[in-house]
């Protein structure tokens, strides 16, 4: 999953991005994990911070958006 969502922010391959927290929430036909997560260099410092939105609607057709800040 990391590997998706870093490929959408536009982490550099050398970079880790780990997840630090999680919550699910339902709402409005919507199903949302959000993620802390933080982006480490080469040398494992933490130089990003990111919260991570990916939802699915719960009715067909079952769209999904993946958004960051």
């Amino acid at each position: 999953m990391t590997d998706e969502y870093k490929k959408k922010i536009g982490v550099p391959e050398s970079h880790t991005l780990n997840i630090t927290s999680s919550k699910w929430a339902q709402r409005k036909g919507q199903d949302t994990d959000t993620y802390e997560c933080e982006e480490r260099n080469e040398q494992g410092e933490v130089i990003a911070n990111y919260t991570v939105r990916d939802s699915t609607s719960i009715y067909p057709p079952f769209g999904r958006s993946i958004t960051w800040t």
